[in-house]
């Protein structure tokens, strides 16, 4: 049964690469953020490109040296592991220590440049086996066509073994979070049962007040 999961896991993992490539506009002002779920110990390379709205022919071209963003990574703890300016178009790369949503946000460096303009981000998101260059790694390890082709097997397995495992680590706090609450709940129910006993007890009390007070027993 592990082999099947394993087998297939190994598939979808081949069929869909874990990658996400698109672009989005972006005003002097905004900052634009992302959340990407990715296990412990994980490379992430993001690749970027900005381009400057042109009034004049209506499109984005290449933009300025002087333009670049600021980005920022924060882990699932929100503890900041990256923070620095690039230039208008690079390559942000780190490692992930801590399993959960880790948030990459970018907003401009300057709002000088292009008052009140727009730019245009290309943002391409590598994860784990996908950021490695193999044809870098052939070239430099000398391999040949079937070592590099087990290379890569490894790589995708050592990746799912990841990805299982940080399966694991989200169904471990969705039940710690189950338990807490089903505690809370069992906590509110007793303090619930508790206050109509004591209300109870008083208007029974009362009531035998009132008849006393009325000699009616």
């Amino acid at each position: 049964m592990f082999n099947s999961a394993l087998f297939v896991a190994l598939a979808t993992l081949l069929i869909v690469p874990l990658s996400n490539g698109l672009y989005f506009h972006i005003g002097e002002t905004e900052r634009k953020c992302f959340i990407e779920e990715i296990p412990d110990e994980t490379t992430v390379v993001a690749n970027y490109k900005v381009e400057l709205y042109d009034p004049r022919s209506g499109g984005f071209m290449p933009s300025s040296p002087g333009i670049g963003m600021h980005v920022e990574i924060k882990d699932p703890d929100d503890k900041v592991i990256l923070s620095r300016v690039y230039s208008s178009e690079g390559r942000i790369s780190f490692t992930s220590h801590v399993p959960g949503e880790h948030v990459l946000c970018m907003y401009s460096n300057s709002t000088a440049w292009f008052s009140g303009s727009q730019l245009r981000v290309h943002l391409d998101i590598q994860v784990g086996e996908h950021t490695i260059d193999y044809a870098n790694v052939a070239q430099k390890e000398k391999l040949t066509e079937l070592q590099l082709r087990i290379r890569q097997l490894l790589d995708q397995v050592d990746q799912i073994t990841k990805e299982q495992n940080y399966q694991r680590y989200r169904e471990e706090r969705f039940r710690q979070t189950s338990d807490s609450t089903n505690q809370r709940v069992l906590w509110w129910s007793v303090a619930q049962t508790v206050v109509l006993l004591i209300m109870g007890f008083w208007q029974m009390r009362h009531l035998k007040s009132f008849f006393e007070a009325k000699k009616l027993v």
